[in-house]
């Protein structure tokens, strides 16, 4: 393909949104920048590990988001089962005298009895989700005021695992370089499956040097992050857990049926039922997933902050998560998306937050400029959509 061809594809491929998260993650290498030049402690090694630190709580629930919107829908409680998660947590460990491993798993099975709610109200009754999960909203703040009690707050010690786990625990160097190896190594496997596959069934497959190139990337791109980290605490366990989430999940939604299914959902789910895809099914994992994945992200933010009160997933933990996903690339409009979305849209949510923080902005000078980046990102979605159709 000549130089010419090669950018007009490139061109097409990003007017339509083909690109995947790599623009993204162009504007995130990009606000690095800015806040580095307006602050030279912000690319310190020591704060970007607080960021990810940071990052990993509220990354998990936008893991969740992603899930549903690839079906067309939307979760606006997922920062209320949060919150509801990690006073389950708090009370049953602390008060009620649980093991704490109960606890976590209560608070698990509470997200998923919330998700299975949901999908049977959308499912059978058809309501949109937008009505019911506001409705929830309302519903499980009331229940976690409830379970904190009059008091309001309960603090967790710091000596359990749960808190460890989320404030101290750092990967060794060497388990960090054998997971940049092993990830390195699934992705060029991947890439060589795909395209001796497809070259099988002669249908077009990208240029080698492209391949190369792209592994090449990643695996220096890997060795630079946790390089850097390393030298201050490293890679955080939390962190890690994130990043593994969201990998297991991008796995199931590029080489599972059940991935193909929610994609087919997203996109048309009319067709999809016509096609013979188990509809009810897809929409009920993925109420289920995003309900669970906020539980989860809300046990994370417990253990990270030892406490749980009544701002537990309260203010913007919605709007941050919801923000996330779509910043991240998955789009308002179902079938598309990555769960790596989750990832680089949480991190440019952080990046703006701590960047703003270190040049003494207050919260809404963040609420603002993040404001303004969530509508460019669903602008460029809905543009997007239309050179599709077009």
């Amino acid at each position: 393909m000549s130089d010419l061809g090669l950018a007009a594809s490139t061109w097409q491929r990003l007017r339509t949104g083909d690109l995947g998260v790599l623009p993204v993650a162009v504007v995130l290498v990009l606000i690095g920048l800015v806040f580095q030049v307006l602050n030279p402690h912000f690319l310190s090694a020591d704060n970007l590990v607080n960021l990810t630190q940071q990052s990993a709580a509220t990354g998990v629930i936008a893991l969740g988001v992603v899930l549903t919107l690839h079906v067309g829908q939307i979760d606006l409680s997922v920062g209320a089962v949060s919150g509801l998660a990690a006073a389950v947590v708090a009370v049953g460990s602390v008060q009620l005298g649980w093991p704490l491993l109960l606890a976590v798993l209560a608070a698990l099975a509470v997200g998923v009895l919330v998700g299975s709610i949901y999908a049977a109200l959308h499912t059978r009754l058809a309501v949109p989700s937008f009505v019911f999960t506001l409705a929830g909203l309302l519903v499980i703040t009331g229940l976690q005021m409830r379970v904190l009690g009059p008091t309001g707050s309960v603090n967790l010690p710091f000596e359990w695992w749960l808190v460890r786990f989320c404030q101290t625990a750092f990967l060794a160097p060497a388990t960090s370089w054998v997971i940049v190896a092993l990830v390195v190594a699934g992705y060029a496997a991947g890439r060589a499956v795909d395209r001796v596959r497809r070259l099988r069934a002669e249908l077009p497959v990208a240029p080698l040097w492209q391949v190369v190139a792209r592994v090449v990337a990643l695996a220096a791109g890997l060795s630079v992050v946790v390089a850097y980290l390393g030298t201050n605490r490293g890679v955080g366990a939390v962190f890690a857990l994130f990043v593994g989430l969201v990998a297991l999940t991008d796995l199931m939604l590029r080489r599972t049926r059940w991935g193909r299914f929610v994609r087919a959902v997203g996109g048309d789910a009319e067709a999809a039922r016509k096609a013979g895809v188990p509809v009810r099914r897809v929409f009920v994992s993925a109420f289920v997933a995003c309900s669970t994945l906020a539980a989860l992200g809300g046990v994370l933010a417990v253990g990270r902050l030892a406490a749980a009160n009544q701002g537990s997933g309260a203010g913007d933990t919605n709007l941050t998560a919801i923000a996330a996903a779509v910043i991240g690339g998955t789009s308002l409009f179902g079938g598309r998306g990555s769960a790596w979305s989750a990832l680089v849209g949480i991190l440019v949510v952080q990046s703006i937050s701590t960047g703003l923080t270190l040049l003494n902005l207050d919260q809404s000078a963040r609420l603002v400029v993040t404001g303004l980046v969530l509508a460019v990102a669903v602008t460029i979605d809905a543009l997007q959509r239309r050179a599709r159709e077009a």
